[in-house]
């Protein structure tokens, strides 16, 4: 399952209003980022269950972009527990500092950035990419007062959340094919591991430039010039579940700051 691809589903978190799904997001960033105690970390996991429980989204594909980095996440663990400063170290030597506050320290971003990222994942695979364009558009309409161009940065914003599954998928067949011609990507030694992934590199960031212009020419060739001319369907009105999803968000938010 590639990170960021839209899973079309019948679920009440894909049928919400793409707008209100970026706000509640926001919200519930908000209310992981405050949170300090074992009480707020139990409900925003209660919380994070039920909405991967609502969208009808599998498990192995919300939880991927975990799996994918936890290497990532060991690095960010140590760096906060050897690093952290304390006033009652276990351990100090020069700039290492290792103590129980840094190994709370590291749990908690480590636990930040997962939720983040599924909250984000679950936003990506539970709406469309038209609907993520014309949402945030929308949202950034009060930068048009400071002459922003919004329907260019909305879509600049989305092609690149959309690039990030063909990316991935391009580098697993590059890679495959470069262990076929005998590359090494599973080196212990740090130096032959780096150099591994040169030929690796190279051809991503090839691939990258000509999709990039073959996008290009298809949107010249479909008569896309200007993103403020372009016409767009009547927007939709709130329903109350739109409305109900943002008041539980934003509950949850100050509910967290407070606790």
């Amino acid at each position: 399952m590639l990170i960021g691809k839209f899973v079309p589903i019948n679920s009440i978190i894909h049928r919400l209003d793409a707008r209100m799904k970026i706000v509640s997001l926001i919200f519930l960033l908000v209310a992981v980022i405050s949170t300090s105690t074992v009480y707020g970390y139990a409900a925003i996991i209660m919380v994070l269950t039920v909405i991967i429980w609502l969208s009808k989204l599998s498990l192995f594909a919300v939880l991927s972009p975990i799996r994918r980095l936890w290497l990532f996440f060991i690095v960010i663990f140590f760096m906060n527990a050897f690093f952290f400063s304390s006033d009652n170290p276990l351990f100090s030597w020069w700039i290492i500092s290792f103590s129980g506050e840094g190994i709370r320290q590291g749990i908690k971003v480590v636990f930040n950035v997962c939720v983040v990222m599924i909250l984000g994942n679950v936003l990506t695979l539970s709406t469309s990419p038209i609907d993520m364009t014309n949402a945030l558009s929308s949202l950034l309409t009060p930068l048009k007062l400071l002459r922003v161009p919004v329907e260019d940065v909305a879509m600049i914003i989305n092609i690149a959340i959309q690039f990030v599954p063909t990316i991935l998928e391009e580098s697993n067949m590059i890679r495959k094919a470069q262990t076929a011609r005998g590359a090494h990507f599973e080196s212990r030694k740090l130096r032959e591991k780096a150099l591994s992934f040169l030929p690796l590199l190279i051809p991503i960031f090839i691939s990258s430039f000509r999709r990039a212009d073959e996008l290009s020419l298809a949107m010249e060739a479909r008569g896309y010039r200007n993103a403020k001319r372009r016409t767009k369907k009547a927007g939709v009105p709130f329903r109350v579940l739109d409305v109900t999803a943002v008041a539980a968000c934003f509950v949850i938010c100050i509910i967290q700051i407070y606790i």
